[in-house]
C-alpha cells in the first residue's frame, strides 16, 4: 500500500487555485453518464449530493434515518468557523490556517488545512444565501463570537442551534435536487459493504432496515459521508445511530484507517447520572465565551456554590492558561477538568466542576444571557432539574469527535479508487485535535467545494469500464453479508448487543480515554478480544433477519465496534508520545501539559487490514510544516 498524499507543490496559498485548474474537466454533457452513489445525509453528505447533482451528474443519496435532515449534523450547537475578520480583530485566512494547525498539536497536513481556512468564506456566503438565518447584530450584520483556541471572534452561529440551520439549508438543497429528479434518496438503509470491481470501488451493498431486504447498488463512485465513530465507547455525546460500520466495511476491504487513536473529549458536557444511562448532552463550547469553569480551592469542600466565597475558588483554567482562559482547545480544558477531579475538588457528590453565568449575568444582564444561549440553558434544566440562570451549570468531559478517520489523500479519495470519504468520516484536516466550530465547516468545505472539483478530475482522467449489479464481486459482497447477519442470528444467547457494548465502553473509557498509558492499553488489549469472543457466544438477537429488526441493526454494529476498538487501542499504544485528544501519561511535561516526539512521530498512521485473524500493517505518512513552524503549544 503506497500513501501518496497528491499534495500540490508550490506556494501553499496558490496551491488549490493552480490545483483546480490542473484537474481535467467533465464536459457538462458527459457529466449525465456517471452516477454517484453518496452514502450520508449530514452536512457532508447533503451538501455533495447537492453540489454533484446541480452539476448534472446522476446521484443516489442514502441514509439510514427516515429523513435526511435527521443526521447527526443537525445536533452541533454552537457555530461553524470563517476568516470573514468581520468585528476587525485581526483575523484573516492565515490566522485559522495557523489556529487549525496549532490547535491540532502539528498533526495535520498543512495543504488540507489551509485550503479548508481558504474556502470557509465561501461557506458562510453560501449558507446565507440559502436562507440560514445566523445571529445578527442590531444594524443587520453577521454576528460573530469567539471559540476555544482563538484569541479573535470568527465563529457565526444560530443560537445554540447552528448545525440543525445548517443542515436544513444543505436538506433543502438537497431536496430540491430529488423533486427535479437529479438525485434519487434512499431513506432507511444502512451501507453493509463496498464492492469492489479489479481494485476500483463501483458500488455498495445496503440493507432496507424496514423490510430487511438486501439490496445491491452500481456507481461510478462511492462517496462515504457517515460521520465519527465515538460511540465506541459507549458513552458519548453522539446519537445512538452514530456507528463505524461503514468506514469499518471499507477497511476490510482496502481503505487504509488513519489516526483511531486521535478521539475528542468534549469539557463540556452534562455529567453521567446513572450506570444504564445510553448517551450523553454536550453543552455547546459557546458557553465558554460568558461561562467561568471554576472548583472549590479546598478538596471536598461540599458547601452549595452560592456558599463558596470568590477568594476560595480555583478558576483554573483562567489561572494556568491567561491569554486563553476558559477558551482553550478542547483537549487542554477536558485534562484539566479530570486534574481538578482527581485531586479531590470537583463538585460534592458528582463527577463535574462548575461552569458558572453569575458574573456575565450581572455584567449584561439576564435577558441578554437568555438571548445568547437561552436553548442550551433551557435544555440543560429540562435534563437536570437546575436554573443555570441561578445555580451554576455542572459539567463534565465526554467523548464527543473524531479526528481519525478513512486516509484521504489532497483529493479526498480513500486507498481504494474511486472511494471517497468526506467530514468526520476522514483524518484529513484536524490533526489530534479538532478546534471547536470546526466540524461544520469541513463538512461543508468538503462537500460544497471541494469534492465537486476532485471527483470530476477523477471522471475525466479515469477510464471506467460499465458494470451492472449483477457482476459477481456484488454476488460476494451480498453473500458476505447475508452470512455475516445469519452468523448474528444464529448465536442465540442471552445478552443483548447494549450489554456487551457497555462492556466495551467501559474498557475504552478507563482504558483508551482521557488518560492513557502502556498498562492500560495492554490491558485493553486482552480484555477487548475477551468481550468479543463473549458477544459471539452470548449475543442475543431475536427476530429475523427478512424483517424489521433493530436488535439487529445493534448487533452488527456493536460487532464493528468490538473489531475497531482493538485497532483505536493498537493505535494508542504504538504511538509512543501525547499530542492533542491522544495523551500518553509517560509522556508529558513537568507541568502535566501534553509532550510530542516529533523526531519519531510527525506522521500520520494509516493501518491496513490483512484479513481476519491477521495483525493490520501499520503505514506511515511524514508531515512537513513548510509554513507553520512547528513547536510547543502554548495557550498561556
Amino acid at each position: 500500500m503506497k500513501l501518496e498524499s497528491k499534495v500540490p507543490t508550490g506556494p501553499i496559498e496558490k496551491s488549490w487555485d493552480k490545483h483546480r485548474f490542473d484537474l481535467k474537466l467533465v464536459n457538462p454533457a458527459n457529466k449525465r453518464k456517471f452516477k454517484v452513489l453518496v452514502v450520508g445525509t449530514g452536512l457532508a453528505g447533503s451538501s455533495a449530493a447537492a453540489s454533484l447533482a446541480e452539476l448534472g451528474y446522476n446521484v443516489e443519496s442514502f441514509c439510514t434515518q427516515d429523513s435526511p435532515r435527521r443526521a447527526h449534523s443537525i445536533a452541533a450547537q454552537g457555530g461553524i468557523n470563517a476568516a470573514k475578520n468581520y468585528p476587525n480583530d485581526g483575523d484573516s485566512v492565515w490566522r485559522l490556517f495557523y489556529d487549525t494547525v496549532k490547535g491540532g498539536d502539528f498533526r495535520a497536513r498543512e495543504a488540507n488545512v489551509y485550503r479548508l481556512a481558504q474556502v470557509s468564506n465561501g461557506i458562510i456566503d453560501q449558507c446565507v444565501a440559502q436562507g440560514v438565518p445566523f445571529a445578527r447584530e442590531y444594524g443587520g450584520t453577521l454576528s460573530n463570537r469567539s471559540f476555544g483556541g482563538a484569541q479573535v471572534s470568527r465563529t457565526f452561529y444560530a443560537r445554540g442551534q447552528t448545525g440543525q440551520q445548517l443542515l436544513l439549508g444543505a436538506y433543502s438543497a438537497l431536496m430540491r435536487q430529488v423533486g427535479a429528479g437529479t438525485v434519487k434518496l434512499h431513506s432507511r438503509r444502512e451501507m453493509l459493504d463496498v464492492v469492489v470491481i479489479d481494485g476500483v470501488a463501483r458500488g455498495i451493498i445496503v440493507r432496507d432496515l424496514v423490510t430487511g431486504k438486501v439490496e445491491r447498488h452500481w456507481g461510478d463512485a462511492v462517496l462515504l459521508c457517515t460521520g465519527g465513530y465515538g460511540n465506541t465507547y459507549y458513552l458519548s455525546t453522539n446519537a445512538n445511530g452514530c456507528n463505524v460500520t461503514a468506514t469499518w466495511r471499507a477497511y476490510k476491504r482496502g481503505a487504509a484507517f488513519a489516526n483511531p487513536c486521535y478521539t475528542q473529549i468534549h469539557p463540556t458536557c452534562v455529567p453521567v447520572t446513572g450506570e444504564y444511562q445510553s448517551k450523553l448532552t454536550l453543552m455547546s463550547e459557546s458557553l465558554r465565551n460568558d461561562g467561568r469553569v471554576w472548583v472549590p480551592k479546598k478538596k471536598g469542600d461540599d458547601r452549595k456554590p452560592d456558599l463558596i466565597p470568590e477568594n476560595e475558588r480555583d478558576y483554573y483554567l483562567e489561572r494556568k492558561y491567561p491569554a486563553f482562559g476558559n477558551l482553550v482547545p478542547r483537549d487542554i480544558a477536558s485534562r484539566a477538568a479530570k486534574q481538578m477531579i482527581d485531586e479531590g475538588r470537583g463538585v460534592s457528590g458528582s463527577l463535574s466542576v462548575y461552569l458558572d453565568f453569575q458574573d456575565a449575568i450581572k455584567r449584561l444582564g439576564e435577558d441578554k444571557v437568555r438571548e445568547k444561549y437561552g436553548n442550551l440553558f433551557d435544555m440543560y434544566h429540562h435534563i437536570t432539574d437546575e436554573n443555570p440562570y441561578r445555580v451554576p451549570m455542572r459539567i463534565y468531559p465526554a467523548v464527543h469527535y473524531t479526528m481519525g478517520g478513512l486516509w484521504v489523500d489532497y483529493n479526498l479519495m480513500t486507498t481504494i479508487p474511486g472511494l471517497f470519504c468526506l467530514g468526520e468520516a476522514n483524518f484529513s484536516d484536524h490533526g489530534a485535535n479538532r478546534l471547536g466550530a470546526s466540524a461544520l465547516m469541513q463538512g461543508l468545505a468538503d462537500g460544497y467545494f471541494v469534492l465537486p472539483y476532485t471527483l470530476g478530475g477523477y471522471f475525466a482522467g479515469t477510464k471506467l469500464p460499465k458494470v451492472t449489479s449483477d457482476h459477481d464481486a456484488f454476488k460476494e459482497a451480498e453473500s458476505s453479508v447475508n452470512a455475516h447477519t445469519n452468523k448474528l442470528l444464529a448465536v442465540k444467547g442471552k445478552n443483548s448487543p447494549s450489554v456487551l457494548h457497555r462492556k466495551l465502553g467501559h474498557v475504552m473509557w478507563e482504558k483508551v480515554g482521557m488518560g492513557r498509558n502502556a498498562k492500560g492499553l495492554n490491558e485493553a488489549l486482552q480484555e477487548i478480544p475477551a468481550i468479543r469472543e463473549e458477544f459471539w457466544k452470548t449475543v442475543a438477537v431475536t427476530g429475523t433477519g427478512e424483517d424489521f429488526n433493530q436488535t439487529l441493526e445493534r448487533a452488527g454494529r456493536v460487532a464493528d465496534f468490538l473489531e475497531f476498538g482493538e485497532l483505536l487501542a493498537k493505535d494508542a499504544l504504538t504511538r509512543e508520545e501525547s499530542c492533542g485528544g491522544h495523551f500518553r501519561e509517560e509522556h508529558q511535561t513537568p507541568d502535566g501539559e501534553a509532550k510530542r516526539d516529533d523526531e519519531k512521530f510527525c506522521h500520520v498512521a494509516a493501518w491496513e487490514y490483512k484479513g481476519e485473524g491477521k495483525d493490520p500493517v501499520r503505514h506511515e505518512e511524514p508531515l512537513t510544516f513548510d509554513n507553520v513552524h512547528i513547536a510547543t503549544r502554548n495557550y498561556a
